[in-house]
Order: structure tokens, then sequence, then C-alpha cells
């Protein structure tokens, strides 16, 4: 099985502002799209607050996330990921990220700040085990 995830440049160039503008704590957020097979395509991007204001972990703001959700799917879309930053470490899922992540069908992007002038964004899949697996992600104009 190999999942493609589409993200359009403007939505990362977004996300990327979004994360360093949190700093020196995490940043996170939802994606919207639609699933097609073992294609993912994000189609909106959901900016949102790190309740727990920390460096090593996030809480996403319970408002917000309802405000996303409807909005997806007022848009007809569904939430098929989210994405949060590590400022201080490389791009891949934590103990805590792993243990928190509880929906398997939904895709988990991590934007490593850890080199500010060379960011590392990366996809996950954690299943129900918490077996993480790389998947790609291809950005488009």
């Amino acid at each position: 099985m190999s999942i493609v995830i589409h993200l359009k440049k403007q939505d990362y160039e977004a996300m990327l502002k979004h994360c360093r503008a949190g700093l020196p704590n995490e940043a996170c957020g939802l994606l919207g799209g639609r699933v097609d097979g073992e294609v993912k395509t994000v189609t909106k991007v959901y900016l949102l607050t790190n309740v727990d204001a920390s460096n090593e972990h996030f809480s996403m703001d319970p408002k917000e996330q309802l405000a996303a959700l409807k909005d997806a799917r007022a848009d007809g879309v569904s939430i098929i990921g989210n994405f949060h930053s590590h400022p201080e470490s490389p791009s891949r899922p934590s103990e805590e990220d792993k243990r928190l992540a509880y929906d398997s069908s939904i895709e988990y992007l991590i934007l490593s700040l850890q080199q500010p002038d060379n960011p590392v964004l990366r996809a996950f899949g954690i299943d129900g085990n918490k077996n993480v697996t790389a998947h790609e992600i291809d950005i488009v104009e």
C-alpha cells in the first residue's frame, strides 16, 4: 500500500508560516480533503491554536476543531489528517504522538523546524497497534 498525499504549495506555505509563528511552541491544525483510493488530496488547511502553549506537545482548541469540522462538512469534504510542528526535534512521531493517534484512517503530518532554514514535512499513517508507516507527500502548484 503506497499512500500519496497531494498538498497545494500555497497550503504548505500557510502551514509553514503558522508553525513558524507558533515558535517556540508546537503549532497544529487539521486537513480537510478527499480520499480516492491510495490518493489523499488536501483541499483546505485549518490553522488551529495549540491551547497547551508547549514546545513538546499540543492540544487543538476544541471550539476551533468543531468549527473546522462544520466547515469541512459544509464543503462536502472530510477531515483527512492533522498536522503539528516539532520545533526542536525531527519530523517523526514521538511516543506521545503515537499514543494520541486515535484514528488510523487519517494522515499525521509533522513539520520539523529543528533546522529553521530547512523545514522538513513528512506524513505518517499510525495504525491501531501504533505502528508507523511513512507516506509520500506530493506538493503541487
